[in-house]
This record gives structure tokens, sequence and C-alpha cells, in this order.
């Protein structure tokens, strides 16, 4: 078997269906990402500030490690080191809506795709119970073939008959 080159085998797992529609997925995944990270950042966030959690929102939700380092002049020398919480229910939170709504309009595709499955099934039946209907009855099957000794034996009756 001859080794197929690179750029051929390469080509070829690319022009499969799966690998096209896992591209599609990721694309649309990204775009759908930024809606959810934009409600977040402009609704979610600003109710959680309405009701308390603080005025940066999640942004208070954090330690500081270590104080950043200014000189006289105001120029910072060194970052500060902050374990940042708010990030993280923030992503968390993004997570969690987009896995929902996913959820749910998976949901929705699987109950529609049962649906026509369904309905296709229950047309195949109509179809197959009305080709049934249409056909002829059975001829009633014809008696079984008389054996051998039956045979033999009617042809003795027979003779014994003729011969009295």
């Amino acid at each position: 078997m001859a080794k197929k080159g690179f750029f051929k085998e390469f080509k070829e797992f690319i022009a499969r269906g799966n690998v096209l529609d896992m591209a599609v997925g990721i694309i649309i995944g990204g775009a759908f990402t930024a809606i959810i990270t934009a409600l977040v950042n402009g609704v979610l966030t600003p109710l959680l500030q309405m009701i308390g959690v603080g005025d940066n929102g999640f942004g208070v939700l954090q330690i500081v490690l270590r104080e950043a380092k200014v000189d006289a002049a105001g120029a910072v020398i060194a970052e500060a080191v902050v374990l940042d919480f708010g990030v993280v229910i923030s992503a968390i939170i993004t997570f969690l809506l987009t896995a929902l709504v996913l959820f749910l309009i998976v949901r929705s595709v699987n109950r529609v795709h049962a649906r026509a499955e369904a309905a296709k099934a229950k047309k195949a039946a109509e179809e197959a119970a009305a080709a049934a209907a249409a056909q002829p009855a059975p001829e009633p099957a014809a008696p079984p073939a008389p054996t051998t000794e039956e045979l033999l034996t009617e042809i003795r009756d027979l003779l014994k008959s003729q011969k009295n």
C-alpha cells in the first residue's frame, strides 16, 4: 500500500464533515460567548452592584497580597499582586449562562428531532398497515401430501375392492 502524501492526508482530514461542523461550532461558540460576556458585564454585574456586592461589581472581591510600589514622581515601580476572585466569579457566571442556553438549545433541537422521528415512524406504520390491508387474503394452504405408506394402503384397498 502506497503512503499518502502529508498534504493529501491533511486535505482528506479537513474535508470530513465532522471537522467542518466542529469549526463552524467553534466560531459560533466564540460569538455566543461574546454575547454572554456582554450580558454578564452589562446586565448582571450592574444588578449585583445595586444589591450591594460593591461599587466595582465583582472587582471588590479580591485580596491584595502586595501593594503597588510608586516612586515620588508617581511612577509605578512594582505592580500590585492581587488575588482577583471577582474575575473568577464573573467567568463562572458566564460559563453557567452559556451552558444553560446551550442546554436549552440542544434540548429543543432534540425534541424537534424526536417529534420528526415519531412522525416518520407513525407514517411508516400507517403505510405498512395500508399495504397489508390492500393485499388479498392468502389462499388456504393445500392439505399435506400423503405419505408413501398412505398411498400404498389406498392402492391396496382399491385393488381389493375391484377383485370383489
